[in-house]
């Protein structure tokens, strides 16, 4: 379950909403030395994404394992990983985040020379606001200038409007894989596509 724009964004403060809605969005790298930023905006748009429709400790045993500053330390520091981060013009935090890893496919993936989306997420302020798309985009360039063939993620099977998300980006489910939240066994779908103008 590794996709969260889905978003009950309506919650959030009408100012903070329509300061948010018309800001540019930018997309980079994240630095070494961003760990502790980006774990707490991993742990914080994954609540907003699924605490309403999964077990709260579930949810608490996934964030704590999965989010921490230390374990992502460790993840930038890996080659295979690269961290894109998106920021909103005037706001003081990045507003969402990326992550493509390389080196491990899932067995339906059918294309060549594969990198994988394992993140993508946006704050529930800026959800619908181009976030998700700006990141898409940028992940989708990466892929090109890194000359990969295809593109694959997983979407948790009960997440119909960021299985529509991808599939307006192309995307095809290919498979499916299980996906551990907590103590409970869920089913993510494995989705692809072709990256155009790779060589």
């Amino acid at each position: 379950m590794p996709f969260g724009l889905t978003g009950l964004h309506a919650c959030m403060p009408t100012c903070l909403r329509a300061f948010l809605m018309p800001a540019p969005v930018h997309i980079r790298p994240a630095r070494p030395d961003e760990a502790e930023t980006i774990a707490a905006l991993a742990a914080r748009t994954f609540h907003g994404a699924f605490d309403a429709t999964n077990d709260p400790v579930a949810m608490a045993a996934y964030v704590e394992k999965s989010f921490t500053a230390e374990r992502m330390r460790t993840e930038l520091a890996d080659p295979a990983n690269q961290f894109l981060l998106a920021e909103a013009e005037g706001a003081a935090e990045p507003v969402g985040y990326a992550k493509l890893r390389v080196g491990k496919t899932d067995p339906s993936v059918q294309g060549p020379r594969p990198i994988e989306i394992e993140r993508i997420y946006a704050e529930q302020a800026a959800v619908g606001t181009g976030v998700g798309a700006a990141l898409m985009a940028a992940c989708l360039t990466r892929a090109v200038e890194g000359g990969y063939r295809t593109v694959w993620l997983g979407v948790w099977e009960l997440n119909p409007r960021a299985i529509a998300f991808y599939e307006r980006w192309g995307f095809r489910v290919v498979g499916t894989h299980p996906f551990v939240l907590g103590e409970e066994h869920q089913t993510d779908l494995v989705m692809e596509r072709a990256v155009e103008g790779s060589g």
